[in-house]
């Protein structure tokens, strides 16, 4: 969809998360700046360990410890949920924003029956007595598809299967409307047609309620099916941002190729092996000089050890960003020498 006419609910500059940890300083997230607008699925994309939860955490004030250190602005609106106090970020935290987390049998309280957690947080924004919250606890349960929600209101996480549970954290985070949605992972360790049918109903979420969607995730199809702008992240930085058609058809930097190319397409021949990203993600204790993907990029020349801004490179395409400093033209040349492009069609994974 086209954000350009619609409300922007999120607006993130220069968001910095850094951990004292006896080792050092961690550098999780460097200089993030992203926006979501209503209606809009904003997919942040990266290998394990790149800063895709930690960012998503931050925005909920779950990363605040005597020894994290942010900086940066994150407005949900007016508000800036960085500096905002432990009153004001409960009151918009289940009504304005909310997050599925990765981890449902880990994020649903084992000794709570289903019900009681979301009747819990509905009555935490909402002056509705114990009956009320019940049944609009059922309501969200048949909109998640959950079957014979009514009996499934005094169950046990455990009771449940990954998939069940899954739709209780989807159900939970919708209880109360919010304006912004962060699923983290939401489909992780669920089989596909689970998949599906959660993805599904995000995508009833979205219109339904005009919600924006900041969907975390490392599964590119998933990403292919529902996201309207990606945004690349590697060790703690954004790489590459722009449309989901931009990322999927013309990709700009090198970690993007190699994370298109790693998958395996169903439109060409079966490979004997996949090909994958030499190397392994540097340590944020002491990452490299300049670009950090410089040690691990086929194509790393003298220039890439200064640090690479996130710019527009493309001509005309003013929203497609990435850190990669050799032309575009080259780019394209090295795309199709190497083969290093894994996708140049979006419609291969839908």
């Amino acid at each position: 969809m086209s954000s350009s006419h619609s409300e922007l609910l999120l607006d993130v500059q220069d968001l910095g998360v850094s951990f004292a940890t006896p080792e050092g300083i961690v550098q999780a997230v460097d200089a993030v700046s992203l926006t979501l607008h209503a209606g809009e699925v904003l997919a942040v994309v990266g290998e394990s360990g790149s800063g895709k939860s930690v960012t998503a955490m931050t925005l909920m004030g779950l990363t605040r410890s005597p020894n994290a250190r942010i900086a940066g602005s994150a407005k949900l609106r007016d508000l800036d949920l960085l500096t905002a106090g432990a009153a004001e970020l409960r009151a918009v935290r289940g009504e304005e924003i909310a997050m599925i987390f990765q981890d449902p049998m880990t994020s649903l309280n084992p000794v709570h029956r289903i019900g009681r957690q979301i009747v819990e947080q509905i009555q935490a924004h909402r002056d509705v007595c114990g009956k009320e919250a019940r049944d609009l606890v059922v309501a969200q349960l048949e909109r998640v598809g959950i079957p014979q929600a009514r009996e499934r209101l005094d169950a046990y996480p455990h009771e449940l299967s990954g998939g069940m549970r899954q739709r209780v954290m989807i159900a939970l985070a919708l209880s109360c409307d919010p304006s912004v949605l962060i699923a983290d992972e939401p489909t992780t360790a669920l089989d596909v047609t689970i998949q599906a049918q959660i993805l599904e109903v995000l995508s009833q979420l979205r219109k339904e309620s005009n919600a924006g969607i900041v969907l975390v995730t490392h599964d590119l199809g998933v990403v292919a099916e529902i996201a309207d702008r990606i945004a690349v992240m590697y060790a703690g930085r954004i790489v590459e941002q722009g449309s989901a058609g931009e990322i999927f058809y013309d990709p700009q930097h090198p970690y993007t190729w190699g994370l298109l190319g790693s998958i395996a397409r169903v439109d060409r021949p079966r490979p004997r092996r996949l090909p994958s990203i030499t190397g392994l993600p540097p340590s944020l204790l002491h990452p490299p000089q300049g670009c950090h993907f410089r040690p691990r990029c086929p194509h790393a020349h003298e220039a890439c050890l200064a640090t690479p801004a996130l710019v527009a490179r493309v001509p005309g395409a003013h929203d497609h960003a990435d850190r990669c400093v050799m032309a575009p033209g080259r780019k394209a040349k090295l795309r199709q020498v190497g083969g290093q492009i894994g996708l140049e069609a979006r419609g291969a994974w839908r």
